[in-house]
Order: C-alpha cells, then sequence, then structure tokens
C-alpha cells in the first residue's frame, strides 16, 4: 500500500527530505504522497521513514492503494531504472 498524509498535518518539513522516491512534496494545504512513487520505503529501508520522523503522527497506509510488499519491490525495481 502507499501511503497518505492526513489533515493533522503541520507541516513541519521533515519528512519530505526522508523519502528516498521523491513521493513527497508540498501540497496547497499539507503535504502530499504520490502513490505512484511510494513505495513505503521497500527496497531502501525496513520501515517507511516519513512516518519514523512524522511528530504528530499523521502518515498512515493509503486503503485506496492496497499493495502487496512484493508489488511495491516490483515498483520500488522500475523506479531505479
Amino acid at each position: 500500500m502507499a501511503l497518505y498524509i492526513t489533515q493533522e498535518c503541520i507541516n513541519c518539513d521533515v519528512c519530505e527530505p526522508e523519502c528516498p522516491n521523491t513521493a513527497i512534496s508540498a501540497g496547497v494545504e499539507i503535504y502530499e504522497i504520490n502513490p505512484d512513487l511510494c513505495t513505503e520505503c521497500v527496497g531502501h529501508f525496513d520501515e517507511p521513514q516519513c512516518i519514523e520522523v512524522c511528530p504528530v503522527e499523521c502518515i498512515l497506509v493509503d486503503p485506496e492503494h492496497e499493495e502487496t510488499r512484493e508489488q511495491l519491490k516490483n515498483k520500488y525495481e522500475k523506479l531505479v531504472g
């Protein structure tokens, strides 16, 4: 599954630089995660780095983008070419 950022986001700027896939960007009101780029850090780290650094715990699994760990790994491999 890709991740998403809830409205509780305080725009603290700590998640964006932690994303190895550059899936996180500033949105109109809060940061947003592009589900096409989010691999939950599969291929890079054991845990999603954005979740690890988020001070308000506003990054959750997106139920609208269900993916297995294998699908996330395949997405990672396509992203790195």
